[in-house]
């Protein structure tokens, strides 16, 4: 018998589907990561086709961790309203269908998600009655999973989801009715179900087999009369059809039961059960006389029949295929785009047609016609099939990339994981580049941006030079079809030049040919742009194409939307570092400095990398830090840093207390935020030296012959993280000619490389410099981190040297 929560949780899901009119559904159920939602059951679809999801995160761009984040239910109408708001599950699901998503609770704790699948709903909001329905059933299961969990029972789900089977709702049920005809009085003895479905009442009915008779057609009285003659020669069974008053087929079992009474040699009554199928299962025999071969699916994808040609077409016997699992009977039919298209017949109850391969040179077209209580397949074999790039078909064999298999409808998914990296506006026009081109077979992409009320030409590739030029910072009042794209929100296709030329005749395009794709960029619904494919020849596009386009253009615009506020945030953080760090070193007699500053190459670029040289009472401060993080933030906690130290240190603070001041006011600034700092006070007579460290890597030190260490100096702990903590103070002579290097941990930190790795490269670089002056070496360390292409953080590096003609006191 099933466990406990199992049957719990398959009650609610097929209690939330038939009252919202869904076909399919589960439930998500934390795990034991507390980051991550698990599919326990799932209803109404097979488990094997939906892989994909069922783990997700909370913290994903889904419907599902939307509302589990956020506590509230999540309503999609239909496919628009999907794409819009979450453009990363239509890529996955590129179909037309609509979604419910009730968060589950028990009083405070918060125990997954519940999910319905159920037809769109265009232009439609769902109603008020539906989104009360789910509440209210997932307020039940919330309180049901917390009286499990109070009995101890935990409420966690860890393994593969269960699947779960809908009762059907579409077919009447099975009746049978029964009666006793004696053939020498013409008596009937009919029971009140054999009345029904007959069509009349069991009170009206004179029980008699004149009245029974005249409950059916004319054909089917004379085919009863000759049964019973024969049923009556003798103790046999016959059976027949008889259609009923709503034109439906009834079978009919007809046997006899004899006695020998005295009074009759030749006596017997006959008993009849009549069977209402109802809408019934397919009849074997009329499926065998069609030209195709058919077979049969349940929602869970278990073949429930198979017709004689479809025996022939699958190669496999009937009794080898019904009750087994499509995938596991049929493993060819497991490839991934005929999973996509068993998807799409599923979650869009529309029929789908495809070309399939079954063995190296056996093709079949496949139909696939869906319905509430399953699937059914028509088969025929068809010749291997030649298409032009575009075409949705898909093969077992000669595949290549993921992105390219069956023009890309299939994986879309790869677009948006690298969408997810990419940064830039740049970045992300490359990755459409590389990931949506050739998956559609694509030639040549143009993104605009809107800006002002204007587009402007952000990203070409493909087109001849200058082609795009007359169209760049067209306003939105224009005719042309990258503008009304995005004015109107919808996609735009043209097949061929001839069509684009005939719907916009003033578009100078000369002897172009091929097919253009027009896409609109819109972002939680704010325009950003649109989006320019090109093709090199003539070519449809599929309605899975076409719902894939308009899905994958959602997430471009994000991810657009995304660059478009980091490039903003680049140039604020930019501005703000250039402004907080040195324009210049003080120029000094006795003493040369150089600083130098280079950003990384992922991420925001800017960090809080700072260094300063400071004229004090107490001698030439040379000072280094490295505020946690990147961006804007990182950069003005950076800059109030570098202000308390030079503040510090021109009040005539000895080392420690400027590093205890600055650590505290750390504290007070920002609680959390940490930094790691060195500081240094040189005296330019005697070259006495005075260091302390917050948590910084270790200064090098190059001696006047070339020799270069790595000063082992005691430090505290980083800034920010105990008013409390104290700064040891170290001391040495710096004789004329030496070098100080200081640096931060970006400039010898690599991944998967010990930082002390990174240090002894740097010493040696530093030692075997040979550059004739100060400014010359720091271009050189900065030379040699600029040969690193993947630099994670940014670099600060400050030199300073004692003249070799410097004379001590």
């Amino acid at each position: 018998m099933p466990d406990e929560l199992s049957l719990v949780l398959a009650q609610a899901a097929v209690s939330a589907i038939e009252s919202a009119g869904g076909y399919a559904g589960g439930i998500y159920l934390c795990s034991c990561d507390p980051e991550l939602l698990r599919l326990s059951v799932l209803a109404g679809l097979p488990t094997q086709l939906f892989r994909p999801w069922w783990r997700m995160h909370v913290n994903r761009p889904f419907p599902v961790a939307e509302a589990y984040r956020s506590g509230k239910p999540v309503h999609l109408a239909d496919v628009e309203e999907g794409m819009r708001r979450f453009p990363q599950l239509m890529a996955g699901m590129p179909f037309p269908f609509g979604s419910l998503y009730v968060p589950v609770f028990g009083g405070r704790e918060k125990f997954g998600v519940l999910a319905v699948l159920r037809p769109a709903t265009p232009g439609e909001p769902v109603s008020h009655a539906d989104r009360r329905v789910l509440r209210d059933i997932a307020h039940r299961l919330g309180a049901e999973l917390a009286g499990l969990a109070a009995g101890g029972t935990k409420v966690v789900w860890d393994g593969e989801p269960v699947p779960v089977q809908l009762p059907s709702v579409t077919v009447p049920p099975v009746r049978i009715g029964h009666f006793d005809w004696d053939p020498e009085t013409g008596a009937v003895d009919a029971d009140a179900e054999l009345c029904g479905i007959l069509g009349t009442e069991s009170a009206r009915f004179p029980g008699t087999i004149d009245a029974l008779m005249a409950l059916l057609a004319p054909e089917d009285v004379y085919g009863l009369w000759t049964l019973a003659r024969r049923a009556a020669s003798g103790p046999l069974v016959r059976r027949m059809r008889l259609r009923g008053p709503d034109g439906r087929t009834n079978l009919l079992e007809l046997s006899s039961r004899w006695a020998q009474p005295p009074r009759s040699s030749a006596a017997g009554t006959l008993t009849g059960f009549l069977v209402d199928l109802g809408a019934g299962p397919v009849i074997a025999e009329a499926a065998d006389r069609l030209p195709h071969g058919i077979f049969s699916l349940d929602r869970l994808g278990r073949i429930t029949y198979v017709n004689q040609l479809a025996e022939e077409l699958l190669g496999r016997q009937r009794a080898e295929l019904v009750g087994s699992l499509l995938w596991e009977a049929l493993p060819w039919f497991g490839h991934p785009a005929y999973e996509d298209h068993h998807r799409a017949a599923l979650l869009s109850h529309e029929p789908v047609h495809f070309l399939a391969r079954r063995t190296e040179r056996d093709w079949l077209a496949v139909s696939l016609y869906p319905g509430h209580d399953g699937v059914t397949a028509t088969l025929s074999a068809t010749e291997e099939p030649s298409f032009p790039p575009g075409d949705s078909v898909a093969s077992t064999e000669g595949l290549g990339s993921p992105a390219e298999v069956a023009a890309g409808v299939y994986r879309p998914v790869a677009l948006a994981i690298a969408l997810t990296e990419a940064v830039t506006a740049r970045q992300v026009s490359a990755v459409v580049t590389r990931e949506l081109l050739p998956a559609f077979g694509g030639r040549q992409l143009a993104i605009y941006l809107l800006r002002e009320r204007h587009l402007y030409l952000a990203w070409e590739t493909g087109f001849p030079h200058g082609f795009l030029n007359r169209f760049d910072g067209v306003g939105l009042d224009a005719h042309l079809p990258g503008v009304e794209t995005l004015t109107s929100g919808r996609p735009i296709f043209f097949e061929s030049m001839q069509r684009l030329a005939s719907a916009y005749p003033d578009i100078p395009l000369g002897s172009s040919v091929g097919a253009r794709a027009f896409l609109p960029l819109i972002a939680s619904g704010r325009p950003v742009g649109s989006c320019i494919l090109g093709f090199d020849q003539p070519r449809g596009f599929s309605p899975e194409e076409r719902t894939v386009l308009t899905a994958l253009a959602g997430l471009i615009a994000h991810a657009l939307k995304r660059a478009q506020r980091y490039d903003t945030e680049f140039a604020v953080a930019r501005g703000l570092q250039n402004a907080l760090l040195p324009q210049r070193l003080p120029v000094l007699d006795q003493v040369d400095t150089a600083g130098r500053y280079l950003p990384g190459t992922q991420g925001m670029d800017i960090g809080g990398d700072w260094y300063d040289v400071i004229e004090t009472d107490r001698g030439l401060a040379l000072v280094i830090g490295d505020v946690q993080g990147h961006g804007v933030a990182a950069a003005a906690t950076m800059g109030q840093l570098r202000s308390a130290v030079r503040a510090f240190a021109l009040s005539g603070h000895d080392p420690q207390e400027v590093m205890c001041g600055t650590n505290r006011l750390l504290i007070d600034l920002d609680p959390g935020q940490i930094a790691s700092c060195c500081y240094i006070v040189l005296d330019l007579a005697t070259g006495r030296t005075q260091l302390v460290r917050a948590g910084h890597p270790q200064p090098l030190l190059r001696h006047p012959d070339g020799t270069t260490e790595v000063l082992e100096l005691p430090g505290g702990v980083v800034l920010g993280v105990t008013p409390e903590a104290t700064y040891p103070v170290s001391s040495l002579w710096l004789p004329p000619g030496a070098i100080l290097a200081l640096y931060t941990d970006g400039l010898v930190e690599q991944a998967g490389a010990d930082i002390d790795d990174g240090v002894e490269r740097l010493r040696g670089i530093i030692e075997a410099a040979d550059v004739p002056s100060l400014a010359g070496m720091a271009d050189l360390v900065i030379r040699e981190a600029r040969r690193e292409p993947d630099r994670p953080d940014d670099i600060a590096v400050l030199l300073a040297a004692r003249w070799a003609g410097a004379q001590d006191a």
